[in-house]
């Protein structure tokens, strides 16, 4: 039935003169991702066809699902423009679609080709007495139809379609620069990472691991929140980058107060992050904090936390309320793994009174309890990286290896 996928840019219309260099990168990774199954691509200004050859149109649908840069793209009948010809095809078209029921429809119709005699609405008019006429049980609603037929009627073709399929949006990796997302195993990181991926980041990500005073199994719902991130990275890798953590827990844990650990805890991961973040020229950091969720999520607590890096934070969740944040996970597949009943260093020791409103004052004279900065430098000497890389979904660079492997 459908011969092409009918694709539209996002927001590049916004990027003036930097239009052609995004266009360029969505459209390389359209090609790549693409490059398994047996299909044409036909680029415009404004547009991409892909020519389906008999591919199933769905298989090339969950591959556009995983780009950001996308508005919307549509399952699509490629014709000549002849009223006759349009007319007949539609009838087809609206019969699969509806199966045989009874349904209301308009007919909508784009004159993109200038030359064309008549106008859009007469183009519909004409359309839409040969669809009555070729499926009886259709109704016209005008105002409120369940079905609407696109009539695009362009220079080379002219294009007929019943849907459009919501994209990503956003803009396409690596547009927007790098980012290290601070990674846990919890529900609202992986959701932040994907959500710096839509804006165009191109992410790794950093997870603080503290066997054997969080268990193994807590590393191992990274690295699979990893891998699920990783298909919607450009060329379905992502580096994650494993620190030992273990020493400066214990330190903080016997010099801290019960109720700074968390701080505590959390400006040395920051102070970590910067330093990996250099190395590896992420401009920013990302985190998954939620204002007011939890006791470090203060305006107070983050901003004390932030104190010590001068790398811009972005925390693309921090309006979202806990319900938005869990719908986001299912649909990016990450919510099973992260309700993995596993702590992290953040959820295994949590104090009964944290506080609530630190200051960097006091979290550096507790910190200066003890030598953090051999203890920092250590951490970062040790940190192990890891790439997985989620190509066509299924294959890990380190599947089968256990977490313990990963960190030798």
């Amino acid at each position: 039935m459908y011969d092409h996928i009918m694709i539209r840019y996002g927001d590049l219309v916004l990027k003036g003169r930097n239009q052609k260099s995004f266009r360029d990168t969505i459209n390389n990774q359209i090609k790549f991702k693409l490059s398994h199954l047996n299909v044409k691509f036909e680029f415009q200004h404004d547009l991409v066809y892909i020519r389906l050859n008999d591919v199933n149109p769905e298989e090339v649908i969950k591959v556009l699902d995983t780009l950001p840069g996308l508005s919307s793209y549509s399952k699509v009948i490629k014709t000549k423009y002849d009223i006759d010809t349009i007319g007949q095809e539609s009838v087809l078209l609206i019969r699969n679609e509806i199966q045989g029921k009874e349904t209301t429809f308009k007919v909508e119709s784009k004159r993109a080709d200038k030359t064309i005699p008549i106008t859009s609405q007469e183009i519909s008019r004409l359309v839409s007495r040969i669809v009555l006429s070729g499926v009886p049980n259709l109704k016209v609603d005008v105002h409120n139809p369940k079905l609407t037929l696109y009539v695009e009627a362009r220079k080379d073709a002219t294009y007929l379609y019943v849907n459009r399929i919501p994209g990503l949006g956003g803009f396409p990796v690596p547009m927007a620069g790098k980012a290290l997302v601070l990674l846990s195993g919890g529900i609202d990181s992986p959701v932040s990472a994907f959500l710096a991926m839509k804006k165009g980041f191109e992410v790794e990500c950093i997870h603080f691991e503290s066997t054997p005073m969080t268990s193994i199994e807590s590393a191992q719902k990274v690295i699979d929140l990893t891998e699920k991130l990783a298909v919607f990275a450009p060329k379905y890798k992502i580096k994650l980058h494993l620190v030992p953590f273990q020493k400066i827990h214990e330190q903080i844990i016997f010099n801290s107060p019960e109720s700074f650990v968390i701080t505590i805890m959390r400006r040395m991961m920051y102070r970590i992050a910067t330093a990996i973040a250099d190395e590896n020229d992420c401009s920013i950091l990302v985190a998954g904090d939620s204002i007011g969720q939890v006791a470090s999520q203060t305006i107070e607590s983050m901003m004390t936390i932030q104190d010590v890096t001068n790398k811009l934070v972005i925390r693309p969740l921090a309006t979202y309320d806990k319900s938005e944040i869990i719908k986001i996970a299912q649909k990016i597949d990450t919510l099973e793994i992260s309700n993995r009943p596993f702590s992290d260093c953040c959820t295994v020791y949590v104090p009964k009174n944290p506080v609530i409103k630190p200051t960097a004052k006091k979290a550096l004279e507790y910190e200066n309890q003890f030598d953090y900065s051999n203890l920092i430098e250590e951490a970062v000497d040790n940190t192990k990286t890891i790439t997985l890389d989620n190509r066509e979904h299924l294959d890990i660079q380190f599947k089968g290896l256990t977490v313990a492997e990963c960190l030798e």
